[in-house]
């Protein structure tokens, strides 16, 4: 039998780890637990799990090939936070960049922008999968 399995993380390979420590870190307010020179960093994410952000450079040495930006638009990060709104205006103040701000989906409230790479960052309100139609219905 399999034990249960939880979800710790996932990796970003990243032109700059400078750059997206300075997105995570210093717009969306993260935690860098752990930074090895212009190769990696790990971030820590309240509510559990991490983001490692690791150089193309790195990924390259073990076989990575770059992304093209369709092929990183098409990962999402996803976040929630309890006041999507008020999210929303900080973010706007520190200069995230977005493709959608606050909307209703049947799933939950949600706004999506990008990171410096320009992977998807979703951001939702209240724990994903807890609020929205689509949950409630039976």
């Amino acid at each position: 039998m399999v034990q249960k399995l939880r979800f710790e993380g996932l990796t970003l390979t990243v032109e700059s780890v400078a750059k997206s420590v300075e997105f995570y870190e210093g717009v969306l307010g993260l935690t860098v637990v752990y930074r090895s020179d212009a190769a990696f960093a790990l971030i820590k994410v309240d509510g559990g799990g991490s983001i490692g952000l690791l150089s193309i450079d790195e990924a390259r040495k073990e076989g990575a090939e770059d992304m093209t930006p369709a092929q990183r638009r098409a990962i999402h990060v996803e976040l929630s936070v309890d006041d999507l709104d008020a999210a929303y205006q900080e973010l706007l103040e520190r200069d995230m960049t977005f493709h959608a701000p606050p909307h209703d989906e049947p799933w939950e409230r949600v706004m999506t922008g990008s990171d410096p790479d320009g992977y998807s960052v979703e951001i939702a309100q209240g724990r994903r999968g807890e609020s929205g139609d689509i949950w409630t219905k039976e």
